[in-house]
């Protein structure tokens, strides 16, 4: 019932080797698509990670108001409505 014949032994080894050569076949398909420049690629259009697009966001600065702590633009009125806010205009 539980016997080693030929014909077990023989499809064991197939699978073996089936699963060996599809990770050979894999780690060859990872390393070309990283040799590949990203220009190159299909998707170049879109951004390649989330980095890039974070680097070629506009920033401004803000600045914290002395009397409530509220961050504001740089040289935008505060609107905090407390007396003697220096940004309150």
């Amino acid at each position: 019932m539980f016997g080693l014949s030929p014909s077990k032994l023989l499809f064991t080894v197939a699978i073996i080797a089936a699963v060996w050569y599809g990770f050979k076949w894999l780690n060859r398909l990872q390393e070309r698509q990283e040799k590949t420049p990203r220009n190159d690629r299909k998707d170049s259009a879109a951004p390649q990670s989330r980095r890039e697009t974070v680097q070629e966001a506009d920033y401004e600065d803000l600045v914290a108001c002395p009397k409530c702590g509220d961050y504001v633009l740089a040289g935008k009125k505060c609107g905090c409505g407390k007396e003697g806010c220096p940004n309150d205009k």
